[in-house]
């Protein structure tokens, strides 16, 4: 099944595209979303950043959002619902046949999408995104052809453990030893371990890359 991420750049004439790009800096997080019957739009919007009252106020004046509720609000984040009649990707997503995959994050007037999808569904979206005049560009695209796991539930653990205590960080925060030492095993078989899991992870992005 192909998996891709997009960044979709939103028109000014949508309202999330207008108030993104007049707020670049400000993280805008679709968390939830629902079309209703009359073509509009239902979400679940988080907003983080600066100047969230100024953000707010410009949502709430733009004809395209028809309802605005405050749920949360902190100084450097805000939890709104909301209702427009400018569901662009909700709809384009839905008349493609492909389910919206949350959170959606927009920042600057565009979108980074994931879309786990068939290649006829794909095609769809770009068909609907070309009526639209919507321009996009492919961050990614590959093809999953294996249910086999690619680690063990212990290599899972391991890497994981490694990657919370920053062994992978650059510079490193913590050491093989200290990482040992953390999950109460030999340093021998640690390091044994994370040279298999390593080497499953990097194999199979090398078969992504191959032509």
């Amino acid at each position: 099944m192909p998996q891709a991420r997009l960044h979709i750049t939103l028109p000014d004439s949508v309202w999330v595209g207008a108030v993104s790009g007049e707020y670049p800096d400000v993280r805008f997080r679709v968390l939830a979303a629902l079309p209703s019957d009359d073509e509009s739009g239902v979400g679940l919007l988080e907003l983080e950043g600066q100047d969230l009252p100024s953000v707010v106020g410009a949502i709430e004046r733009d004809e395209g959002v028809s309802s605005l509720d405050l749920l949360e609000s902190s100084p450097e984040s805000v939890l709104v619902q909301f209702t427009t009649t400018q569901p662009l990707l909700l709809l384009s997503m839905r008349d493609a046949g492909i389910p919206l995959e949350l959170p959606i994050v927009i920042e600057g007037g565009t979108a980074t999408v994931d879309i786990t999808a068939p290649h006829e569904q794909l095609s769809a979206l770009k068909t609907q995104f070309d009526m639209l005049g919507v321009d996009f560009d492919v961050a990614y695209l590959y093809e999953t052809t294996s249910t086999e796991r690619l680690l063990t539930d212990r290599q899972e653990e391991i890497v994981a453990s490694a990657i919370e205590h920053g062994y992978y960080d650059t510079p490193r925060t913590s050491t093989l030893t200290e990482l040992a030492e953390e999950l109460d095993i030999a340093k021998s078989t640690l390091s044994e371990t994370l040279h298999r899991a390593e080497g499953r992870i990097v194999k199979q992005f090398g078969e992504r890359l191959a032509p």
